[in-house]
């Protein structure tokens, strides 16, 4: 590394930028973690007891639910420290474990939206089938395929980036470890490596959207010919809430991670990122309630049972005293 002074720990600057509004932010963002939580534990909690749930596509929802929900604590509670905190370090190893975990899971999150469009492709094309077709089994397997390949591809890019060497700078203009913010850091980072990271990156994103598209295709292909207006409508209505979900995923994750880099772009991208590690698990939760009437019949069930608890518990307590 010649005169290169080494580098094992970073500054993650992204909020500095905004002193006076730090305190707001941590309201802000802790408010929309809190309700994130809230959001997706209500889904998994409605769909583990409903059993009208107990089918493939909310099979699929449950584990994006959870997914979501494991990319957002790997995120954010460390970002509502660096709020608060003056230091704002973070270890090398820290960050590449950070890197690791949120790649692996917004890939997973990718790989499972995939299996959903795959899933309503087979339910419409031959419903009669469809059991056979979608088994527990072959559910299972292309949810544990979507975790593995995605923690596969999130390993390679974690090994080919902190196997560069950084020296010199170490803030990392984001409020995480993201991959371009990082890499920039680094002395010996070539056009080799940005074409490797791009192609698992686009792998991931490019991937799985054209087998989401694929699916599409064919659905579309299949609900024109059906001769009925209200089958149609039926057809299109159990897609229209992970076409709203993928539009808003794949449309800010590929601005952030497709579009060339430069050390100008950082902000826009901290200003996306925000967007996507806080908004987009906000959204989905409120997508698939909002546009499914079998989910907002089994959300007000759990909301019943959670009240009726409370009253229980309000009683109880009342009697002791």
């Amino acid at each position: 590394m010649g005169n290169h002074t080494a580098v094992n720990i970073f500054l993650l600057w992204g909020f500095s930028s905004f002193p006076d509004l730090q305190n707001l932010l941590f309201v802000v963002i802790f408010s929309s973690h809190v309700t994130i939580l809230l959001a997706n534990a209500s889904i998994m909690v409605a769909i583990k007891l409903s059993h009208n749930l107990h089918t493939p596509m909310y099979f699929f929802l449950f584990g994006l639910s959870f997914s979501e929900t494991c990319t957002t604590l790997v995120i954010i509670p460390r970002m509502l420290v660096d709020l608060l905190s003056e230091s704002k370090t973070i270890s090398l190893p820290e960050c590449a474990t950070q890197m690791f975990f949120f790649f692996g899971m917004a890939a997973n999150n990718c790989f499972i939206m995939a299996a959903m469009s795959y899933d309503r492709y087979s339910a419409i094309h031959n419903p009669l089938r469809y059991p056979i077709l979608m088994t527990r089994k072959i559910c299972f397997r292309l949810m544990m395929a979507s975790w593995v390949v995605g923690f596969l591809i999130s390993l390679c890019i974690t090994i080919i980036i902190f196997n560069l060497s950084f020296c010199d700078s170490n803030n990392i203009e984001h409020f995480f470890c993201d991959i371009s913010p990082v890499v920039h850091l680094a002395c010996d980072y070539t056009s080799h490596h940005a074409m490797a990271i791009f192609v698992l990156s686009a792998f991931v994103l490019v991937g799985s959207f054209i087998l989401i598209m694929i699916s599409y295709v064919f659905i579309v292909s299949l609900v024109v010919k059906m001769p009925s207006a209200k089958g149609r409508y039926k057809a299109f209505s159990t897609c229209s809430s992970h076409l709203t979900v993928v539009s808003i995923h794949y449309g800010f994750a590929c601005f952030v991670y497709l579009r060339p880099k430069n050390s100008d772009s950082f902000g826009e991208d901290m200003l996306m990122a925000v967007t996507y590690t806080v908004l987009t698990p906000l959204l989905n939760p409120i997508v698939y309630s909002l546009r499914n009437k079998e989910m907002q019949i089994a959300l007000r069930k759990v909301q019943s049972s959670i009240i009726k608890f409370f009253s229980y518990l309000t009683n109880k307590k009342s009697l002791n005293i």
